[in-house]
């Protein structure tokens, strides 16, 4: 069976690519609270491009709210900045690349 190369860095797709994970390394992640229509709070979560929607299920469900991704950018129902980071963190993104604002 032949394992399918990757174009950018020309390694065996499933096995040893690592490009997903340098992109994942080099994103940074912003978090912050907005003021929506009747002055409800929205949990906003800015940089994370790849598997954005896969990570927005496993943060709607961690959180036990509402939620959708759009734009590149993750939307959370309530104020959810304290908990969005070590959830974060958890899945594997770096404490350092987040930034809560």
């Amino acid at each position: 069976m032949v394992e399918e190369i990757c174009p950018v860095c020309g390694l065996p797709k499933p096995s040893l690519c690592v490009c997903s994970r340098i992109e994942k390394s080099e994103q940074k992640i912003r978090v912050f609270v907005e003021k929506r229509k009747f002055n409800k709070p929205t949990t906003v979560v800015e940089g994370i491009t790849e598997r954005g929607k896969e990570v927005s299920k496993q943060l709607k469900s961690k959180l036990a709210c509402g939620g959708t991704f759009k734009d590149n950018h993750i939307e959370l129902m309530g104020n959810h900045k304290d908990r969005v980071k070590a959830i974060l963190v958890g899945m594997g993104y770096s404490d350092s690349q987040i930034e809560v604002s």
